[in-house]
């Protein structure tokens, strides 16, 4: 049964990578039926978060009609998303010092379901883990996922000391919860990687509205 409640939890938007899939430029402005893939996530998230950041990197002045804080990766060299999740906990250790657990969630992601929030927090309960992340079509999703605040001196260390990248190698050492979601009519945690995928999101974002 989902949780009739759950902690106070902050989120940070991952919108810090290269896009290089995409020819470069800024990803998550690109337009699917008419709306941003940004506008689209900060519209999932805003109603199961109390606070959202948005981690992403060059001028911040480009997100400003957004109305989010936006956060630099706090580690040099575009290391990945794991500097994205770093940049959140030290956010929240700045702004929010109350909150205890930090959703992430990457800035392409359109379709993200309004349970995500109770159904990770209800997960990490029942199966007593540190971390609980996304899955779909039996895949997990390891920049979908909820951490607690704690980790934050441990993730510095693991980027800057143990020269580590990628998120599963991370979460690797935590006890996780993986929480399955269905994927009809459309997999919730589609993201728009390629001119492709932007289109295919077009199709799934005209049909959901229809």
């Amino acid at each position: 049964m989902p949780m009739a409640d759950h902690p106070a939890t902050p989120a940070v938007v991952l919108a810090g990578g290269l896009a290089q899939r995409m020819g470069g430029g800024d990803k998550p402005l690109r337009e699917i039926a008419g709306r941003s893939l940004l506008a689209r996530v900060i519209d999932r998230l805003a109603p199961q978060c109390d606070a959202l950041a948005l981690n992403a990197n060059g001028d911040p002045a480009r997100f400003a009609g957004f109305g989010l804080p936006v956060i630099a990766d706090p580690v040099d060299g575009f290391p990945g998303p794991l500097a994205g999740v770093l940049a959140g906990l030290d956010w929240i250790a700045a702004h929010r010092p109350d909150a205890e657990w930090m959703l992430s969630a990457p800035a392409d992601c359109p379709f993200l379901p309004s349970d995500l929030v109770v159904r990770l927090h209800q997960a990490r309960l029942d199966q007593q883990a540190d971390i609980a992340v996304a899955a779909s079509a039996g895949r997990s999703h390891p920049v979908i996922a909820l951490w607690p605040c704690s980790l934050q001196i441990d993730l510095r260390r693991a980027l800057l000391a143990d020269d580590i990248r990628k998120v599963d190698r991370f979460t690797a050492r935590y006890p996780r919860a993986i929480v399955e979601w269905p994927v009809q009519p459309f997999d919730p945690f589609f993201n728009a990687n390629t001119p492709e995928d932007v289109a295919e999101a077009e199709r799934i974002a005209l049909r959901d509205s229809s």
